[in-house]
């Protein structure tokens, strides 16, 4: 099987006459959370480091894609040819130092860098996004999407000078919080908390950190934690609802030494 056969499939799915009532009715938009969903589950088997489902997963999101570019066929808008023209000559231009003319093969890291961003800045210009932070999609979940934000905004030199002044920030932040939660006011409470997350995403990434990431691993290692605090009640023939928080915060200590 290749990659013709699965357009073909796709295509016959999506026959007007023959095809899957399903997949007729089907347009970008409808089916644009289940190309989301197929993206966090791809990652979520590569954390898991199962590659017999990473294997289905990266299937199941080349039909995202194919099916995506069927429906642009279908519209005389582009098929799945241009698609892969279109990324094979943006890996090209972007990637001079290895395709490009000799003497663009010895640049430094710091030029390739300082290269890969000029170009990318050149093609947001090309779609008309002029403005700094314009193209930062708005579906991004909220750390990344922070993480990019302020990831422009330092380009142009609007950033802090070291991860220290972040830090203080972050004091900052807090004691704002804190006087909101004084006050009892719900509105100022949740900006100031937002105020104090955007800058803790700023320090994840003056220390080099992916927001994303290292709160997916914080999340996963709770999870395991957890997990793990229900099963030892569980040999106690009890459940968390059952303890109270000084027991349960004891039976957590113990899960957290190891």
């Amino acid at each position: 099987m290749n990659l013709q056969k699965l357009r073909e499939i796709v295509a016959r799915l999506r026959d007007p006459e023959t095809g899957c009532p399903w997949d007729r009715r089907q347009d970008f938009k409808s089916i644009a959370n289940y190309t989301l969903e197929e993206v966090y589950e791809t990652i979520d088997a590569i954390n898991r480091e199962d590659f017999d489902e990473l294997k289905d997963e990266l299937g199941d999101l080349l039909l995202q894609v194919v099916f995506h570019a069927q429906i642009a066929a279908e519209r005389g808008l582009f098929d799945l040819t241009d698609v892969e023209a279109s990324i094979c000559e943006k890996m090209l231009r972007r990637h001079p130092h290895v395709f490009g003319e000799p003497d663009q093969r010895t640049q430094s890291e710091a030029q390739i860098k300082e290269s890969w961003e000029t170009e990318k800045v050149r093609e947001r210009a090309e779609k008309d996004c002029h403005g700094v932070l314009d193209g930062v999609p708005q579906t991004f979940p909220a750390l990344k999407r922070a993480q990019k934000l302020q990831k422009r905004a330092a380009n142009v030199g609007f950033d802090w000078k070291k991860s220290t002044d972040v830090l203080d920030k972050i004091q900052e932040e807090i004691t704002e919080l804190e006087q909101a939660v004084a006050q009892r006011n719900v509105d100022q409470i949740t900006e100031e908390m937002g105020d104090l997350l955007f800058s803790c995403v700023n320090l994840a990434r003056h220390l080099k950190v992916d927001a994303e990431s290292a709160l997916m691993t914080a999340n996963r290692k709770f999870e395991a934690r957890f997990r793990r605090l229900e099963s030892e009640l569980a040999s106690q023939a009890r459940k968390p609802q059952d303890c109270s928080l000084a027991e349960l915060d004891a039976v957590w200590s113990k899960i957290k030494r190891g």
